[in-house]
Parts: structure tokens; C-alpha cells; sequence
């Protein structure tokens, strides 16, 4: 627990605590940690403004605020009481991290870019204009003791991150993440968070980085295979229990992997899916996947092969591709062939296509595609896909921890 006296802050003025104390549970921790945050020490029904603030990787400043009013006992609670204004309102006890702005506005077209290994967030709290407290936390990407490998084409024959849990750690299933049609490689942040729950981790690139494809085009099936068996032989990994993780197109990859390659890949974790086989990107006129130097026929995904759980996980309100249907058509199918393993589909009414984001990050609901550069509606709205975002990271846990 961390207490920052407010009256080191602010000097005496008539209507505004002097002894305003900003506690926080959590001052250090994970990045996919929630914060319980608390204002004590105020006036009975003074009015406050508690406000984050962080630098991202290119050094702006983004800030989110929240306007409360103190209980009886002079205190505020961020997990319990809820936000009359400002950036979000409702009840949401890490509202103000999820819905910060970028200067001069709300995130159109923009997106936090955290820097790497860790990132600071500064919290105020603010009455009649005089900051009474100031707290900055640190929010990490990488838990004690995991290690990171940078993965090289020229080394590794792929491309990407390794994230490994401490060393001693006992065997645990291991994820192999794989990015949409953005390109570049999946959010290295994610795969660093799951080592630092225990489960080895590899975020990969597979086309628009040098050395690899400039777009989704004839990618083939055999350069995940290639990694996923580097995967499999690090220390720390349990070989049996092999998950691939894909979000948007990368859900197709994800799928056939899961589908074609059985005895290699255990589980499939598909966000904002798609049930199907689509053409190349941004061209048409190519096939995305071959297999064997074979273009992957397009049309629906078969299902009855995969020897593992599936999590098919969308927003109701996702504008870019109806992934909702998608994720109900992927469980259907393996409900008709009678699967063993558990399969869900999990839609979050009202999140969009942004249900794939970073825990607590913040990011609008309109995108600039990394591709193109085209905007890219995502749907749904903030505060439903900053709620989902969390769920479904929960469920992503709970489903590894059941392996």
C-alpha cells in the first residue's frame, strides 16, 4: 500500500482537504495487473478529479480524468464509486488507464504505443484547481526472471520474440501468437505477459518486415510449423500442450495449424475470428495460405481435427468483419463432429474489433491500418471493449491453466 501525503502538495485553502492521502495497492506490478486506487483523508462530499497520465513510446503525452465526489468519510474509491465525468464514466476502478486521450483529443486514427519493458503512469487528484496528491506507478510488461530471445531470420528462420518463464520453472503449455493483416509481428507485450504467468510464449512476425513477405500473400503453413517446433524444444515447455493463438487473419492460421498439424499444435485461442479461408491482402488476386506449395482452398475452415480446446472470443458490435458469426460457426462445427475438448464462443456485447487490443491500453475505435493506411473501423465502444479485453484475457488464463 502506498500513501502520498496531499498536504506536501497543496497548502491550506477554504472548500479542499489539506490531508488528502492517494493510496494505491499496486504500485509496481504487471501490466495486466488492476490497480485498486483510493483518495482518503478528504472532506465529506468534496468534489475531486482523479487523473492518469502517460508518456507513449514516441513520448506524448496521453491522460485520462475522472470526476468524483468523497463519501461521508472524506474518502473515494475507484474500484466503488463511480465517475459523474470526464474521460469514461460509470463504475471502473482502472477507467482512467483505458480511456486516456492522446493531446488534442480523443484516439482517432491513434493508438498508446507503450515503450518497451515497462511503462510509468502518473496519478493526480485534483480539487478546485490545486493538486492535493501525485502517485507514479509502474506497469510491467516482464514478470522476475523471464528471459527474452529476439528471434532472427537468420538464426531462427523465423521471425519474432521469446518470452521463457524463470528458469526452474516447471513444464507449462506454451503459446505461439500470430498477428492479422496488419502485418509485423503480434504485440510483443503479450506473449511477455503469459511467460510471466508461466506459459513460454513466442510472438511472431510472418509477412511486412524484412526478409518476409511484403503482404498476406502465399504465406506458408510450414513457416508456423517451423516455429512452433522451436517452440516446442525451449526449457519450460510442455510439447503436449501447444497452443495457437491468432487474432483477425492471423485466425485463419491459426485454425488451419490447429486443423492440418495435430500432433504438433493442441489448442487454438482465436480472436475476432474468421470461420474462413479468405483471399490475399490487400490484393485479391492471390491465394493468403499455402501448405505442401499448395495454395489452402478457401472457404470454410474444417474443425475436426484439432486435438485441443478452442476459444473463439469477438465483440457483438465488431464493424470490420462479422466475427461474431464467425466465432458461433467455429464452435457450431465442432459441436456437429462431436469434439471432446472444450470449445466456447465468447461475444461481448458491445466491443468491436479492438476486443484483441492490450489489457488497459488505451485505443479508439477507428484505426489506420498498418498496411494501407486506410481508416479502419473497429466498432463498439470504449468502455465494452476495455471490459471484454479483460474478460477475455481472463478466460485466455483460465483455458492455459486447465491444460
Amino acid at each position: 500500500m502506498v500513501l502520498v501525503a496531499g498536504s506536501l502538495l497543496a497548502g491550506c485553502g477554504e472548500g479542499r482537504s489539506t490531508h488528502a492521502v492517494l493510496n494505491a495497492d499496486a504500485p509496481t506490478a504487471l501490466a495486466d495487473r488492476a490497480v485498486h486506487i483510493s483518495v482518503s483523508g478528504l472532506r465529506g462530499g468534496e468534489r475531486v478529479s482523479v487523473a492518469a497520465s502517460a508518456p507513449d513510446v514516441r513520448g506524448q503525452v496521453w491522460r485520462g480524468d475522472a470526476d468524483f465526489r468523497a463519501d461521508a468519510h472524506g474518502t473515494v474509491d475507484l474500484v466503488r464509486d463511480r465517475s459523474t465525468s470526464g474521460t469514461y464514466t460509470g463504475v471502473d476502478g482502472m477507467g482512467e488507464f483505458w480511456s486516456m486521450n492522446p493531446p488534442g483529443g480523443g484516439p482517432v486514427l491513434d493508438a498508446f504505443s507503450p515503450p518497451t519493458s515497462s511503462y510509468s503512469v502518473t496519478i493526480s487528484v485534483t480539487s478546485h484547481g490545486h493538486r492535493l496528491a501525485e502517485r507514479t506507478l509502474t506497469r510491467q510488461w516482464i514478470g522476475t526472471g523471464v528471459t527474452h530471445k529476439p528471434l532472427t531470420l537468420a538464426a531462427d528462420k523465423v521471425y519474432g520474440d521469446l518470452f521463457l518463464p524463470p528458469p526452474g520453472t516447471p513444464r507449462h503449455p506454451a503459446v505461439m501468437l500470430i498477428s492479422g493483416s496488419g502485418g509485423g509481428e503480434f504485440p510483443p507485450e503479450v506473449a511477455s505477459l503469459l511467460a510471466s504467468h508461466g506459459y513460454p510464449a513466442m510472438s511472431l512476425a510472418y509477412f511486412g518486415v524484412p526478409g518476409l513477405p511484403p503482404a498476406l500473400q502465399n504465406i506458408p503453413l510450414e513457416y508456423f510449423t517451423r516455429a512452433a517446433r522451436l517452440l516446442a524444444s525451449q526449457p519450460g515447455v510442455d510439447p503436449a500442450h501447444l497452443v495457437a493463438l491468432g487474432n483477425s487473419r492471423g485466425s485463419e492460421a491459426a485454425l488451419l495449424l490447429g486443423q492440418r498439424y495435430p500432433a504438433l499444435i493442441h489448442g487454438v485461442i482465436v480472436y475476432v475470428p474468421s470461420a474462413t479461408v479468405n483471399v490475399g491482402y490487400p490484393s485479391a488476386k492471390s491465394r493468403a495460405w499455402t501448405d505442401g506449395g499448395r495454395p489452402v482452398p478457401l472457404g470454410f475452415i474444417p474443425v475436426d481435427h484439432i486435438s485441443g480446446p478452442v476459444l473463439a472470443i469477438a465483440g457483438s458490435q465488431d464493424r470490420l468483419w462479422p466475427s461474431e458469426t464467425a466465432a458461433r460457426e467455429i464452435t457450431s462445427g465442432l459441436d456437429a463432429v462431436h469434439d471432446r475438448f472444450p470449445h466456447r464462443a465468447l461475444v461481448y456485447q458491445g466491443a468491436g474489433h479492438g476486443v484483441d487490443g492490450v489489457l488497459y491500453l488505451p485505443e479508439g475505435t477507428t484505426m489506420r491500418h498498418p498496411l494501407t493506411g486506410a481508416p479502419t473501423v473497429l466498432g463498439g465502444t470504449r468502455p465494452a471493449t476495455a471490459a471484454a479485453q479483460r474478460q477475455a484475457w481472463d478466460q485466455v488464463l483460465g483455458l492455459l491453466a486447465a491444460l
